[in-house]
This record gives C-alpha cells, sequence and structure tokens, in this order.
C-alpha cells in the first residue's frame, strides 16, 4: 500500500463518517462554536453600534460641561480651530399648569437650546401623545415649549396649551419622542420641558444660587475634534478651572455601558459553560475513536504504513472534521445572533452596523483547538499501536495522554477562552474554577472507589449491589474517569440552572419591581411629622426617610484638602463640591458593612461609602472634617459601606451613625412607592409646595425591561449549553460501553440473567451519578457564589438544598443517559461478544 497521508486521512474520514463515529465530535465542537461566536456577533456589532452612535449620545464631537457659564478659553479654542458649537443650558425647576387648568405643578429638567441643535444626531417630535414621530433639524421657536409626554399626563394639559415655566408662559408645541443627549443624570429622570435660549431670561429662573449645567458641545473634522479634545482635557486640569469636564460615551451614558457590560457578562459566561463542557465531550468521545479504531491501526501497521503515516493521516481526519464543524458552528452562531439583536432590540436606538470577520475566525480558531487540544492525543497513540495487535488482542491498549500534550492544549484552550470572556475575573473564575474543579473531583472520586469495597459486605448485601461495587472497584480509573466526567458535566448544568434561577433573581433584587419610584427632598424639619402623616394616610406604610445634611470635606487627618490634591478627575469633582451626608442610629438595611463596624449612637465617627474611600484614598480610622453651613465638624472613619447606586434606594457617601445632629441645618428625604390613587403628586406638593418630588417610575419601568430582554437572551443561550451538558453525560456515560459489553457477556455465559445485570448497571449509574452530583452541586455553589461576588457584583446566598438537588438530578441523569446510551448492550448475542473477546 503505497498510500500517501492525505489519500489515506481523506479515506479514513470518509468511513468514520459514513459509520458515525464522528458524530459526537462535530456535535460537542459545533455547539461550542455556536454559542460562542452567536455571542461574539451580537459584542462585536453592538461595540460598533455604541462607537458610531456616540456622537449622536453626546450631541456633539466632544462636549464640555460645567456648572458655570463654559469659560471663553474652551469657546475661542473651538473658533480657532474652525470647529462649529453650539451652548445648552439644563437645571432642574418646577413647571405648571394654569389655575384655570388645575394648577398642577411637576418636577421637570428644563433645557434651553441655540439653532443648531444638536450638532450630531437629531430630535425625534410628534405632533401629541400616541402620535408617529418624526425626526427635525428644528428647535422650539421663541414662545413655545417641547415637552415629554408624561408631563401632559401629570399636569393633565394637551398640546396648545400653556406652560408656566417661572415668570413665563409658553405655548406647548411638540411633545418629544427622542432626545440623543439626554445623558443619565439624576435630573434626566424627570420629563423634559425643553425651550428656545432666546426665551430663557424671561422666566426669571436662573438666580446667583441656581444649580446649573452647561454643555458645550462642538463638532467638525475629526483632527481638529481631536486636537481641541486634547487640548481641552489639558486645560479642565488646570487649577484656575473649576467644574469643568469633558464628556465621553461612557461618563454622559453610563447606564448604557453599565447595562451592556452586565448584559454581555451573562451571555459570556453561559457560553464558556458551553465551551468548557464541549471540551470534556470531546475527550470522551476522541478517546472513545481511539478504542475502536486500535485494531484498524494494527491491521495498517501490518500492511506496511508508517507511525508518521498514520499519525499525518489522523491528524488530517481531525483539522477536516474540526473545519467543517466550526465553519458549522460559525453559521449556526451568525443565526443565532440575531435572535439576541431581536431579544436585545432598544439597548441600542439605531440598526447595528455590520459585523466584521473577527468573531468568525475567532469561532473557527476556538473549533480547531478545542479538537485538536483534546481530541487529537488520544488518537495519536493508535499510530503507536504495534502490528502484533493484529493476533494479541491484550497489547497496543491505549495509555494516558501525554501530560506534555495534554498540558499544552489545555492551556492553549483556556488562553484563548480568556480572551473570548472578555473580562479577566470572569474567566479566570470560569476557567480556573473548572480547572480546580477536575482535579478535586478526581481525587475524591479515587478516595470513594478505595473506600467503596471496604464499606459493602458481601455477606449480608444483595448481589446486585455486590457485583455493581466489583463492577466499579474492579478498574478504578475508568471509575474516577467517568464520575469527572459527569461531575464537570453536571457543575455546568448546575451553574447554569442557578444562573437561571438565583443568580438572575438577585439580579432583579438589585432593582425590584417594588422598589421605590418618588423621591422627595427639601421636606423641612417643621414639616416632617405632616408629611409622614400624609404618607401613611394615603396607604404608603414602606419609606425611605433620611436627613439629608449639605457637607464640604475640607480637611483628612488635620490635613486641608482640595481638588488641586487629587490627580483623578472624579476625585476632584468631589472634593469640590458638597456632599450629601446623612445620619441614622442604624445601618440602612441595603447597605453592607464590609469593613470596620457600625456602632449605633457613637459620637465622632462616620460610615463611608466603599467606593468614595477608593477614589479619595481613604482609610478606616482617618479622621474626616466636614463643613456644614459654616460650621466645621470632625468624625473618625469607623466603617465602609458597600452601596448599590442602581437599587432606587435613598443611599449616602457618608453616614453618622446617630440619629440626632446637634448645631446642623437639615431637609428630609423620603424615598418610597407612590400609591396608584390618581391625584396623589398633585396633592402632595400643593400641602407642602417646597418639596421636590421626583417621578422614577418611567426610569424604573425600563429598568425592568432591560432585564427581562437580557434575561431572555440568557435563557436563549441556555438552550446550547444544556445541550453540551447532555452530550457530555452521553459521553460520560458511554465511554465504557465497550468493556461493560464484554464483562456482561462474562456473567451472562456463567449464568447471570438479564434482570440481575440490568440491576447491576441501574446501582452503577445511581451511584456515580450521585456522588457526581454532589461534588458539582458543591462547587457549582462556590463557582456561584465567587461570580455573583466578583463578577456580576450583588449578593447571593445559595440555599441548603442545592447539594441534595445536584446530588439526585446526578443520579437521575447518569440513568436516563445510560438507558439511552448503554440499552443495547444487554442485547447483544453472548456467542458473538465471547468470541470478539477471545479474538
Amino acid at each position: 500500500m503505497n498510500l500517501t497521508f492525505l489519500r489515506l486521512g481523506w479515506r479514513t474520514l470518509w468511513r468514520d463518517l459514513r459509520a458515525g463515529e464522528l458524530r459526537l465530535l462535530m456535535v460537542a465542537v459545533t455547539l461550542a462554536v455556536a454559542a460562542l461566536s452567536s455571542v461574539g456577533f451580537f459584542a462585536d456589532r453592538l461595540q460598533g453600534g455604541l462607537q458610531r452612535d456616540a456622537r449622536q449620545l453626546l450631541g456633539g464631537d466632544a462636549v464640555v460641561a460645567s456648572d458655570q457659564p463654559t469659560p471663553a478659553a474652551f469657546v475661542e479654542r473651538a473658533q480657532a480651530l474652525g470647529l462649529q458649537s453650539v451652548t445648552t443650558l439644563g437645571f432642574p425647576t418646577m413647571a405648571r399648569a394654569s389655575d384655570a387648568q388645575g394648577g398642577a405643578a411637576k418636577l421637570v429638567a428644563l433645557k434651553s437650546v441655540q439653532p443648531g441643535y444638536p450638532l450630531r444626531g437629531s430630535l425625534t417630535v410628534s405632533a401629541g401623545p400616541g402620535m408617529v414621530g418624526q425626526a427635525t433639524r428644528d428647535i422650539p421657536t421663541p414662545g413655545e415649549v417641547w415637552v415629554d409626554e408624561p408631563l401632559l399626563q401629570a399636569l393633565e394639559l394637551r398640546v396648545g396649551d400653556v406652560l408656566l415655566l417661572g415668570d413665563a408662559q409658553l405655548r406647548i408645541a411638540r411633545t418629544i419622542v427622542i432626545e440623543p443627549d439626554r445623558g443619565s443624570g439624576f435630573m434626566s429622570f424627570a420629563p423634559r420641558a425643553m425651550l428656545n435660549a432666546a426665551d430663557l431670561p424671561a422666566t426669571g429662573l436662573v438666580q446667583p444660587a441656581s444649580r446649573l449645567t452647561y454643555r458645550f458641545a462642538v463638532a467638525g473634522p475629526e483632527a481638529a475634534v481631536q486636537q481641541f479634545s486634547q487640548w481641552a482635557a489639558v486645560e479642565a486640569q488646570k487649577p484656575a478651572i473649576h467644574g469643568v469636564r469633558i464628556e465621553s460615551l461612557e461618563s454622559g451614558r453610563p447606564e448604557m455601558t453599565q447595562t451592556l457590560d452586565r448584559a454581555q457578562k451573562f451571555l459570556n459566561l453561559v457560553a464558556l459553560l458551553a465551551a468548557l463542557l464541549s471540551a470534556v465531550a470531546v475527550a470522551l468521545a476522541a478517546r472513545g475513536f481511539a478504542a475502536s479504531h486500535l485494531d484498524a491501526s494494527a491491521l495498517l501497521r501490518v500492511l506496511g504504513q508508517s507511525q508518521a503515516t498514520i499519525a499525518w493521516s489522523y491528524t488530517f481526519e481531525f483539522a477536516l472534521v474540526g473545519l467543517c464543524a466550526s465553519a458549522l458552528g460559525v453559521v449556526l452562531g451568525f443565526g443565532v445572533h440575531y435572535v439576541f439583536v431581536l431579544l436585545l432590540a432598544g439597548l441600542v436606538e439605531s440598526a447595528l452596523p455590520a459585523a466584521s470577520l473577527w468573531p468568525a475566525l475567532l469561532g473557527l480558531g476556538v473549533g480547531l483547538t478545542l479538537l485538536l487540544a483534546f481530541g487529537l492525543p488520544p488518537v495519536l497513540q493508535l499510530a503507536q499501536v504495534p502490528p502484533l495487535r493484529v493476533i494479541r488482542r491484550d497489547v497496543g491498549a491505549l495509555r494516558p495522554a501525554s501530560l506534555a500534550v495534554l498540558a499544552l492544549g489545555v492551556l492553549g484552550f483556556a488562553a484563548l477562552l480568556l480572551v473570548v470572556s472578555r473580562d479577566l475575573k470572569l474567566g479566570l473564575i470560569a476557567v480556573g474554577g473548572f480547572a480546580a474543579a477536575v482535579v478535586l473531583f478526581a481525587a475524591m472520586a479515587w478516595v470513594v472507589v478505595k473506600l467503596l469495597r471496604r464499606t459493602v459486605n458481601e455477606a449480608t448485601a444483595p448481589r446486585w449491589l455486590v457485583l455493581a461495587t466489583r463492577q466499579i472497584s474492579a478498574r478504578p480509573a475508568y471509575a474516577v474517569v467517568q464520575v469527572s466526567s459527569l461531575a464537570v458535566g453536571l457543575l455546568a448544568l448546575v451553574l447554569l440552572v442557578l444562573l437561571r434561577t438565583d443568580l438572575i433573581a438577585s439580579w432583579r433584587q438589585a432593582t425590584p419591581p417594588d422598589a421605590p419610584n418618588r423621591f422627595v427632598i427639601n421636606v423641612q424639619p417643621d414639616q416632617a411629622d405632616a408629611f409622614q402623616q400624609a404618607l401613611q394616610a394615603a396607604g404608603v406604610r414602606q419609606y425611605d426617610w433620611y436627613p439629608m445634611i449639605r457637607g464640604r470635606l475640607v480637611a483628612v487627618n488635620d490635613r486641608p484638602v482640595g481638588p488641586d490634591d487629587y490627580t483623578e478627575d472624579r476625585a476632584k469633582r468631589l472634593v469640590d463640591r458638597e456632599f450629601n451626608l446623612s445620619n441614622a442610629a442604624q445601618a440602612p438595611a441595603h447597605n453592607q458593612v464590609v469593613a470596620g463596624r457600625w456602632t449605633p449612637q457613637e459620637k465622632g465617627a462616620i460610615s463611608v461609602e466603599e467606593g468614595l474611600a477608593d477614589t479619595l484614598g481613604l482609610r478606616l480610622g482617618d479622621r474626616l472634617r466636614f463643613d456644614i453651613g459654616g460650621v466645621q465638624t470632625d468624625a473618625r472613619i469607623t466603617s465602609l459601606r458597600k452601596v448599590d447606586w442602581g437599587s432606587m434606594r435613598a443611599n449616602f457617601f457618608a453616614m453618622y451613625p446617630v440619629d440626632h445632629l446637634d448645631g446642623v441645618a437639615v431637609t428630609y428625604l423620603a424615598a418610597y412607592r407612590a400609591p396608584n390613587a390618581p391625584g396623589f403628586d398633585n396633592a402632595l406638593v400643593r400641602q407642602f409646595p417646597n418639596i421636590t418630588n421626583v417621578d422614577m417610575g418611567a426610569t424604573l419601568a425600563q429598568v425592568q425591561r432591560v432585564l427581562d430582554q437580557v434575561i431572555r437572551a440568557v435563557e436563549f443561550l441556555f438552550a446550547f449549553t444544556l445541550a453540551a451538558g447532555l452530550v457530555v453525560l452521553f459521553a460520560a456515560v458511554t465511554a465504557t460501553r465497550e468493556e461493560r459489553a464484554r464483562e456482561f457477556a462474562i456473567m451472562r455465559a456463567l449464568g447471570a440473567r438479564a434482570s440481575l445485570l440490568r440491576q447491576v448497571q441501574r446501582a452503577e449509574l445511581a451511584g456515580v451519578g450521585l456522588l457526581a452530583g454532589f461534588l458539582a452541586s458543591s462547587v457549582a455553589v462556590a463557582v456561584g457564589w465567587a461570580l455573583a461576588r466578583y463578577v456580576f457584583d450583588f449578593h447571593w446566598t445559595a440555599s441548603l438544598w442545592v447539594p441534595l438537588a445536584g446530588s439526585a438530578a446526578g443520579a437521575v441523569l447518569a440513568l436516563l443517559a445510560g438507558w439511552w446510551g448503554l440499552r443495547e448492550v444487554l442485547q447483544r448475542p453472548v456467542v458473538d461478544m465471547l468470541r470478539r473477546t477471545a479474538e
């Protein structure tokens, strides 16, 4: 036989495909590549869409935001570079209906715009509520105001009615459908009222103490914009410049980036589980493939084929299989990612750009690496099968794979998964957790197998249990491999169940549907009792109620501090402004003390949010001095709190652990879920006209809608990983099918009934599944906690039922997989099996 390895590889490939011996390998690789590439295509298009839309989201190519009129130097620099520019001014204020139309009042986010706004993107407005929106390059004409539809509902007004803003009366001309540069600041949650900059002086709302936000947007050639941005970033750091910052997509729209980041992490985690499961399935299926080709390889050696030719032929065969399965997975993943685009519609407003070739290339690389790293090592041993095996079946058996080859493949695959994860912590926990779990599973399985024979009393135990125990303990290496493989598959499945139930439930609890949807500030001390009575009378039983104190940090450990003492932009802004401080004897239930101790009624103590402490370099024991209305107070940091700013609860950077502070001016803040009673908000504002009532209902509904979208996408991808898990279970259970068939044939020849052998098989599978399920669920709890704590950043505690349920599920799944994969073992003719064993 003068065949080249290419011809030999092609012939063996065609024969194995017709025989179905490569089916399990191809399914495992296809599932892994499809799961990873579908997420990759979606993430690639999403990132491209965000980069494309960043300018529209900002309303310009670059934006200088400040709390004072934009410094002249920035305006002059933009003009010198030939850039277009436009300034908008925004601040909170109260809008009112006329007395003739009820006189209702509502907090609005007022915005004055100039001709040319927005420089990038366009407004979408409609002629009235429920009508189709149309893009426009116009702005409100003098005497007109454009508003969000919820403002009309709150004030019971219609388009054409008059809206009172300060001293001005403006006619409502349009409703705003889309405002590209809306942003995500606190006041962006209030309904928008947009007017022409020429009408702003007539309102009389801009006063020396007003809290205003100026946004100076520029647009023009990319080179000029980049030059301006670099200059502005340096200029904003100068000591003479205060309260100026350069906005980017991340700073201007953090709710967009944070939501998409967490969604992508969830999707990446499920895809990683699919890839890890597929790696186990490929390794098991490849070993079974190699075991079934031992005789054929020995015959090739007898016919004169060299070891090199056989090795290269199988490498060629597996490379073609990997390429075809990977290409099929990429095509399937490309189709699946459109489902993600549909399920997550709305997270990016406009159509996404086309995907690049990178996800496809990455998918092909993952598939080939998966097959070559985990499938090829046992198959390459076929080249070393001695010709003597043709007459002696006891020689040339498969050996454990070379540690060097296996380690190299595992490291390469792990590195590739870390790249795919797009998050180092996520990748290290998922990949590292699985690697550590495999070692733990193997060690524990070895110990249990050794103890099993000693614990079963063969004199008193049922016969089926004795035979099952002998089956397992007679081949401890096979038992360890089977338990470890099953445990890895079950580990991913249990993690998926926890992800689908507990982890997602914890994410929902971070922003629950019944979270407070009203924030009321500026409640005066003499109104506190009456205000709380008004809430209770309306049926509001649970609400956050905290004093709110304005204070500026002036010294740390008796050393005066200012913006110039810090290099980070956020630290400069924090020190340059007043904090919202509060006090309470008991720590807020929705805050977690992560360092130090909160001691109720401890004088001279203060608790600080951990993110603020990191930004300003604060530690436990540091002394902070705040200037509160001209009164300076010192306190020592005794605890650090973890605060979830997306929880829709009342949160503060710093809190004193006492129920009362002497000598400081306070107002009160209330956060509650408003009753469904119509007119409640308007009645509350009439009774307490000085309060500021912020309606967060629309924002809360939007957050829940996004959560529902992401969860549906995760559940859809869940199907891929579930399929990969079932493939692993099937491969693990059927890995020793031929050995079982020979052993059962011998026992049947010695007189064992088929019913007894079925009991033996069921007992063995149930025992292996029970052990694998317990080990997998125990490790899954630890990995799930690490993911919740270090990746998704929310609190999660596993239930005690998880190991018990995991054990039961492992036993049931092992029995089902064994019934499907091993059902024909007991049906083979005894004579045929004995003849094959003797050959």
